[in-house]
């Protein structure tokens, strides 16, 4: 009856994601100073949902939900500085900062759908 409930998966998959791209973004502070080295991100969960469809979430295992997973960091747009390198600390910083709530707003649905169950079950 409760097998499968899309809400759960979409929460998952956003809070996966966003661990993702804190990942790239702290890559990319981390290399700020590094010669060369050119910022990079990846798409936004609401870009990759709006390419996949809200339908198209319907695996169930073997590197389940994989179209999310497969997406690479590609590089950023950026100006490049004296040594070829591209972050802006800045804009690390914003994304870092969107990153966040999306993780936070994952968390947020899930909990609220975990709630949500539950009243219906009749538990508290």
């Amino acid at each position: 009856m409760f097998t499968d409930l899309n809400v759960f998966k979409m929460a998952h998959a956003m809070a996966t994601h966003a661990g993702r791209r804190q990942a790239v973004v702290a890559q990319n502070m981390a290399n700020s100073d590094t010669p060369g080295y050119g910022a990079r991100d990846i798409p936004a969960f609401a870009d990759l949902l709006g390419q996949t469809g809200a339908t198209t979430m319907r695996r169930t295992r073997a590197g389940h939900l994989a179209q999310f997973s497969d997406q690479s960091a590609r590089p950023s747009s950026g100006i490049a500085t004296r040594g070829g390198n591209t972050v802006s600390i800045e804009e690390e910083m914003l994304k870092a900062v969107e990153v966040t709530r999306q993780h936070d707003r994952a968390l947020a649905i899930y909990k609220s759908s975990l709630s949500i169950l539950r009243s219906s079950l009749g538990r508290p």
